[in-house]
């Protein structure tokens, strides 16, 4: 049985780890970024939230912020602000679609952009470009935190583009397969290389089961 060695760019959990036990994938793992809070006040009711990722949802959370309706990406995130009993609007699988949504169904509503420090570009530029009213307001900051491997993988996993750009700033792409979690991931990657692995959900655990389905002897 050969043995296939994967590097994770994110610690994962214990369930998430029991995806691959009684395989041939001997899984290594550190995180490739860190996340910083940054002061924020609840004290506001926001009529229109926009949330695009779990760690924003997660700090609004912990803040009891007062969000009368939320328009979101990825199931993830959006499950995390159900089973906190926000109101859902709308929920797409990326942030042009869902600029796209705004633009067509809320012309004339008013928003605030709930991001961290290096959220993407696709998102704010629609809606600028289409006049929509809104704001942002940044939950927290991502850090780089690069690390050199000098061990060769089979596979890298990536959870977001800040996750690749960490990792390439001290090794290369070139001779492994980057598992991506989404679109924008994928993107990133393919800046570095071309063998790259899209997961069929926006979760971790879909980028898990794609290594094991890829490697499946």
């Amino acid at each position: 049985m050969r043995k296939i060695k994967v590097l994770s760019t994110k610690k994962l959990t214990l369930s998430q780890r029991a995806i691959i036990s009684n395989t041939s994938i001997n899984i290594v793992e550190y995180n490739a970024i860190s996340i910083e809070k940054l002061p924020f006040t609840n004290e506001v009711v926001v009529e229109n939230a926009i949330v695009t990722s779990q760690n924003t949802a997660r700090i609004l959370i912990e803040s009891k912020a007062q969000l009368k309706n939320v328009f979101c990406v990825g199931e993830k995130t959006t499950s995390l602000l159900f089973n906190n009993s926000c109101n859902i609007v709308e929920t797409t699988k990326n942030a042009s679609f869902l600029a796209n949504f705004i633009i067509k169904n809320h012309k004339s509503d008013s928003f605030v952009f709930f991001c961290g420090n290096k959220r993407r570009e696709e998102l704010p530029l629609l809606l600028l470009e289409n006049n929509i009213n809104f704001k942002e307001e940044i939950l927290y900051k991502t850090t780089l935190n690069p690390q050199e491997f000098q061990e060769n993988f089979h596979g890298i996993l990536f959870f977001s583009p800040s996750g690749v750009e960490s990792f390439v700033q001290e090794n290369s792409l070139e001779n492994t397969i980057a598992f991506c979690i989404g679109n924008t991931t994928a993107n990133e990657a393919k800046k570095h290389t071309s063998k790259v692995v899209l997961a069929t959900q926006s979760t971790i655990e879909s980028v898990i089961d794609g290594v094991v389905c890829y490697f499946k002897d």
